[in-house]
């Protein structure tokens, strides 16, 4: 098994917008079971979240609500869709910025 980390780019916007939805999913409740019945899967996706949390001042700003809106706006504007993208759910755009290798 090879076991050379891997290493995954996300903007600023990115990583806390994930983090933001991370969280809610692993903390706020019994979600991730019905979205990844994969077991296997948790794994990274618990790496990932812990890795963000650790790398992301925001999460601990008293504006953090702010914050997170100004992000997603930034992100759903970029993929110049507003408001349509967020209620189809898609996404797109290269990642590319901070580093959260695990």
């Amino acid at each position: 098994m090879d076991e050379e980390p891997v290493t995954i780019k996300l903007t600023h916007d990115e990583a806390f917008v994930l983090s933001h939805w991370l969280h809610e999913v692993l903390m706020e409740s019994d979600k991730l079971s019905a979205i990844v019945p994969d077991r296997a899967v948790w794994s990274g996706i618990y790496r990932i979240s812990g890795t963000l949390e650790t790398t992301l001042a925001e999460i601990f700003m008293p504006d953090y609500d702010s914050r997170l809106d100004q992000a997603r706006q930034r992100l759903l504007d970029a993929t110049s869709g507003g408001e349509e993208e967020e209620q189809s759910g898609s996404a797109s755009g290269a990642p590319s910025g901070d580093d959260i290798s695990g």
